[in-house]
């Protein structure tokens, strides 16, 4: 578990809110410096299993009644493994996979509250998404908080409702990276690094180099740049009436849930209760057009 989140930290770029890279500052420094070091902890999936809920109240798909609605949460930052503090996104999709295929579910709410995570984190929700869909099991999303990479998965769902016209917020279509070079700490402490490469190997690591000497030309190039087209490529073509026109909207703004619902980030403003209501109409509404088409 400890060696996952320590990898997630330094290994990849991030669809996140920068708010939320700051907040956690402090957690990476004792992460990365060793003062945290609890080899004892397990990951949050080991000590507390997904435990699923459905819309009766209950917490079992097999006891729930038929025509049910599965609800599953996607909170905090979104990493694509557990850990101790929470659900990797791979065991979210896992649940979304059990609820598509189990027969008294008949749709899927995901209940999201994120300001983003690691880009390697959005793709197993946004497969399990679509084979529900595709499976003829509506996905709705109800949202406090739904922030690039939160919201790249909200986006894959049918509709996406605001759970509130107060605090809910939309967008940050972006992607960024950060990373500190603390190499004139060590040198002061009289270190000294060198770094060694094939002759077959000029180009291995030239954007990273690169950006240590000031230069973010290359890693935005070939790294960032391509990820934010596809992030809002995909955004496009899953929602259609996307105000695109509206300055910001796919360059990293932040809305409130008025402001995202006439840009067209949003279909509705209501409730986790009005989103189980519309994943319930939206199965019923499948299941008459697949009567009429047979």
């Amino acid at each position: 578990m400890y060696p996952f989140l320590l990898s997630q930290i330094l290994r990849g770029y991030w669809f996140l809110r920068p708010e939320d890279v700051i907040a956690g500052q402090a957690i990476v420094y004792k992460l990365l410096t060793g003062e945290y070091n609890d080899k004892s902890v397990r990951s949050l999936s080991d000590t507390t299993p997904i435990c699923p809920n459905v819309s009766d109240g209950g917490s079992s798909y097999d006891k729930a009644p038929k025509g049910s609605i599965a609800i599953i949460s996607l909170r905090g930052t979104m990493l694509k493994y557990g850990t101790w503090c929470s659900y990797g996104t791979e065991e979210i999709a896992s649940q979304i996979q059990k609820a598509t295929h189990h027969k008294n579910i008949a749709a899927i709410v995901l209940d999201i509250d994120s300001g983003g995570g690691a880009c390697n984190a959005v793709a197993p929700l946004t497969d399990a998404i679509g084979k529900a869909r595709s499976a003829g099991k509506p996905v709705v999303a109800s949202c406090d908080l739904a922030a690039s990479a939160a919201y790249w998965v909200a986006s894959s769902c049918n509709k996406i409702v605001a759970n509130n016209g107060i605090s809910s917020e939309f967008g940050s279509i972006g992607v960024m990276c950060s990373f500190a070079d603390a190499r004139p700490v060590y040198e002061k402490m009289g270190y000294q690094f060198h770094e060694i490469y094939a002759d077959q190997s000029t180009n291995k690591n030239e954007d990273f180099n690169l950006a240590l000497k000031g230069d973010y030309s290359l890693i935005k190039q070939e790294s960032l740049n391509p990820l934010a087209i596809t992030f809002q490529e995909s955004v496009k073509a899953n929602r259609p009436n996307l105000r695109t026109d509206i300055p910001g909207l796919l360059s990293g703004k932040m809305f409130y849930a008025k402001p995202a619902l006439e840009a067209g980030l949003i279909d509705e403003i209501g409730s986790l209760t009005r989103a189980v209501d519309l994943a319930r109409d939206l199965s019923r509404d499948a299941i008459i057009h697949n009567y009429i088409l047979s």
